[in-house]
């Protein structure tokens, strides 16, 4: 392996051990949800009891990935990184392992400890291998994996479960977990130590706390209703991040440094990437619903429906860094929103007539339309971070994915609830199946419509880009204007 890593430029090699990583991360979150009513009766377990093995891993993540910046400065890199694949490998192998719902519960919350670093960390050295003006081309790497899981993942946690054993699908990333860790130590150069102070403890508790309760809430309201619990729990989280932040506006040493927010790129680019990841999350959760629900499609011809978003996305990546490089950031994002809009649109339409190509082709379109947007956000916001910020800034950017993803699931799901109780609540005892059926259709009209307006939030926020902000994540042959004011990256130092 290492004579062919030695003619291969080493920027790719670290592409390619985090594009494994994140792969890996993300199909276990897709390929799990399939199987849970399977565990439920082999473990005779309970909604509530099953829930957990999903909240465990949710709150490991959510305290871990505030931390990672921190832990990666202090250790280095390619440790970090390292260990947490170990231990999400030897967690999944526990996993697949358990004789009981609490002991799968315990697993899950470890494999959340290596997912909440492995995610920000590889982000990092993914940037710190790769100049600004080729983020882009990064970014369109790093979209892969989040696009492949996603689809692969539903159909085969269903097929798995039904045909084989739910224990295959933790046992299924074995093999590329493993060899993910191999092909990491062997060809990772050591990262060095950045000066990262002491621990923030206050900071870890207050930020990861607050995070995990405001997620966990988030997921609570989603799934059962916005009743006390829900409310609390979520209320008590953001209570937990305004502590958060004035902690870490006093520290010294904080885990997370807000200043970094001062840039106006990256300022921008996570407030951009609320609407721009929250909709495409938003779409994949209520699309399955549509389809299974009102279609009466099973869940293998749901996950195959839903796939023809990664085909779009995998499109959209093949021209996305030509695309960046010649109109950047900007009319790009412009073009990405412009797009996802007009998918929501078409979802909005979608009747009992409907055709599976015609679903297939508004997935497509979101997924063209994605790569479009999160391509140059990605390249975009961490063009005026400096190389020893990029680990911090690769937590935040995190946090802030995390927080998208959760926002936009609990808003979606509430909608649909209100929206279907209000429109079937309307009609009266001697309504047809016809007249509940084209109000059930209705309510989901409603959502998509919801999610169309906040991707035209997200169409009006990239109106204050500026390309000169993002001018060093653009190759001077494509006309822009590189700043040499900026720190530029060691392509083969990590």
């Amino acid at each position: 392996m290492t004579s062919i890593a030695r003619s291969i430029p080493y920027k790719w090699l670290v592409a390619i051990a985090v594009a494994m990583a994140l792969f890996l991360e993300i199909l276990d979150m897709t390929v799990l949800n399939t199987a849970l009513p399977i565990l439920g009766r082999y473990f005779s377990a309970g909604t509530s009891e099953l829930q957990w093995v999903v909240t465990a891993y949710l709150i490991s993540l959510a305290v871990f990935i505030p931390a990672s910046g921190w832990v990666a400065d202090r250790f280095g890199d390619k440790r970090t990184f390292v260990a947490a694949l170990v231990i999400y490998t030897a967690a999944s192998l526990w996993a697949g392992l358990v004789g009981s719902i609490p002991e799968l519960v315990v697993a899950r919350a470890v494999q959340g400890v290596g997912g909440g670093l492995i995610l920000p960390v590889g982000t990092a050295m993914l940037f710190r291998a790769f100049p600004p003006e080729e983020r882009a081309r990064a970014s369109a790497l790093l979209t892969i994996p989040t696009t492949l899981a996603p689809a692969l993942g539903p159909v085969l946690g269903g097929w798995l479960a039904d045909e084989v054993s739910w224990r295959w699908i933790f046992f299924l990333k074995l093999p590329i977990a493993a060899l993910a860790v191999v092909y990491s130590v062997l060809v990772l150069k050591p990262g060095g130590r950045r000066a990262a102070g002491r621990f923030d403890l206050p900071g870890f508790l207050s930020g990861g706390g607050g995070l995990a309760l405001l997620l966990i809430g988030l997921e609570k309201g989603a799934r059962e209703g916005w009743n006390v619990v829900a409310l609390s729990t979520a209320a008590l989280g953001l209570a937990l991040g305004a502590l958060f932040v004035l902690v870490e506006r006093r520290s010294r040493a904080p885990m997370i440094d807000l200043g970094l927010l001062r840039d106006r790129m990256f300022r921008l680019g996570n407030a951009l990437l609320l609407p721009a990841a929250g909709v495409m999350t938003g779409a994949l959760f209520v699309v399955p619903l549509l389809v299974q629900t009102q279609l009466g499609l099973t869940a293998t011809q749901s996950g195959l429906v839903t796939s023809w978003q990664a085909v779009g996305m995998l499109a959209g990546l093949l021209i996305a860094d030509r695309v960046f490089q010649r109109i950047g950031p900007r009319s790009m994002l412009m073009a990405g929103f412009a797009l996802v809009i007009v998918s929501q649109a078409i979802l909005a339409g979608v009747d009992s007539a409907a055709s599976l190509p015609w679903l297939g082709a508004a997935l497509a379109l979101l997924g063209f339309g994605g790569a479009l947007s999160m391509v140059p956000l990605n390249a975009a916001t961490f063009t005026g971070i400096s190389l020893a910020d990029t680990g911090r800034a690769s937590a935040i950017f995190s946090t802030a994915r995390q927080l998208a993803s959760a926002v936009s699931v609990a808003l979606m799901a509430t909608l649909l609830a209100a929206s279907a109780s209000t429109r079937l609540g309307s009609l009266g005892a001697g309504a047809t199946e016809a007249e509940r059926a084209a109000a059930s259709f209705g309510a989901f009209h409603d959502v998509f419509w919801a999610s169309a307006a906040i991707g035209i939030l997200g169409l009006l926020l990239t109106l204050r880009v500026r390309e000169g902000d993002a001018a060093p994540s653009r190759r001077a042959s494509s006309g822009a204007a590189i700043r040499t004011d900026q720190p530029q990256p060691e392509p083969t130092s990590l």
